[in-house]
């Protein structure tokens, strides 16, 4: 199946819609919470946290028996939630940083994971059990009811955002003076992180826990390199994630044997790549012409200094000099000579050249603003 057949069967194949909706969804609430880790600078928090609530899904069936995703998602939860509150503790009440704690937590609890699901595969039903799924995630698995609850929840953030919006946009850029307005910094931060975490566990099922992080990420990471504007960066973000969870559906139906979690990841990387290349801003292509033109304009003011100070020697600026004479200067070249001329701060007669005083007038306010450094 092409991407172009795919998108003629979304609106009448009930798989593709709910897939592409519940994709879309997640993209979309990723995006937007993961700006806040992303400006906390808190990247590997939802490494972590999705890490951490992988014993809690293999307690979940462990207890219940039966492979009921709202049961295994609120096991994630509860696990991800006391992973969190251990990160939270051991960087508080012990003297290690907090990527040792978010490592110590990741790496336990993972570990805890994994040997869950070793001793889930010995039991007689086992084989209904599916849990592996949820390690790389698997969309096609995705129900009605499934994006239904993620439409909820993303519908919550989004109220729970607006409504504590000043609160969060303080935290973010200056949690000092927060306190002194106040606010209960502890609250805000502790429900910022369980919206984070929400949003992690909503996207198990469909990234897998290896991969989340990516999901949580990419799009904030992308958005940032666009714009300096809280609102605008969340925004851009959701969109990005949206439209990610959307392609990478496409790409891996179109597909045989694809899974549609990594072909996600994927098509967010490539955002990410594409921001950091092209932003206008912050992008490496735009930077380094900013830099190359910098280069360029310091040559070419550096020439015209030089030749201010010969300038200088004689009552009348006009007064011819040979271009030779320029030679031996460092920041000379016959392309900054034109470019000069080109400016109208010199002038040029075979070969001999002139200052003009537009050209002295300029090389005058680059000599005062040097002697007010």
């Amino acid at each position: 199946m092409s991407i172009t057949e795919y998108f003629n069967l979304l609106w009448t194949d009930y798989t593709l819609r709910t897939i592409t909706l519940g994709t879309a969804v997640l993209g979309a609430i990723c995006g937007m919470l993961g700006s806040f880790a992303v400006l906390r600078k808190q990247s590997l928090l939802g490494d972590a946290i999705s890490h951490a609530a992988l014993p809690g899904i293999a307690l979940a069936f462990l207890i219940t028996g039966a492979k009921d995703s709202g049961v295994l998602l609120m096991g994630a939860l509860v696990s991800g939630l006391v992973g969190t509150f251990w990160i939270r503790g051991i960087t508080n009440k012990t003297h290690l940083k907090s990527d040792t704690a978010l490592g110590l937590i990741l790496s336990v609890f993972f570990g805890f994971g994994m040997l869950l699901l070793t001793f889930i595969q010995k039991q007689p039903n086992a084989n209904q059990a599916g849990l592996d799924k949820y390690l790389f995630g698997q969309a096609a698995t995705l129900l009605e009811s499934d994006v239904l609850l993620m439409i909820i929840i993303t519908a919550i953030s989004l109220f729970v955002m607006l409504l504590f919006w000043k609160e969060f946009k303080i935290l973010l850029f200056d949690a000092e003076y927060t306190k002194t307005l106040g606010f209960n910094t502890k609250f805000i931060d502790v429900l910022i992180t369980f919206l984070i975490v929400l949003a992690i566990v909503l996207g198990l099922q469909t990234v897998g826990v290896v991969l989340m992080s990516a999901i949580l990420l990419a799009p904030a990471a992308a958005a940032r390199q666009w714009t300096n504007n809280l609102s605008i960066m969340i925004l851009l973000a959701a969109i990005i994630g949206a439209v990610s969870g959307v392609l990478g559906t496409a790409i891996s139906a179109s597909q045989n044997n694809l899974s549609t979690g990594p072909v996600i990841v994927l098509v967010a990387g490539v955002f990410v790549l594409f921001s950091f290349i092209f932003s206008p801003t912050r992008g490496i292509l735009f930077r380094e012409i900013r830099l190359r033109k910098n280069r360029a304009d310091m040559k070419l003011f550096k020439t015209l200094q030089f030749m201010y100070g010969i300038a200088l020697e004689h009552e009348n600026i006009s007064h011819p000099h040979a271009i030779r004479i320029l030679n031996n200067f460092q920041g000379y070249t016959r392309g900054s000579l034109q470019k000069l001329e080109n400016e109208g701060w010199i002038t040029i007669q075979g070969q001999q050249w002139a200052m003009t005083a537009k050209g002295y007038k300029q090389a005058q306010e680059i000599y005062n603003q040097k002697s007010s450094q």
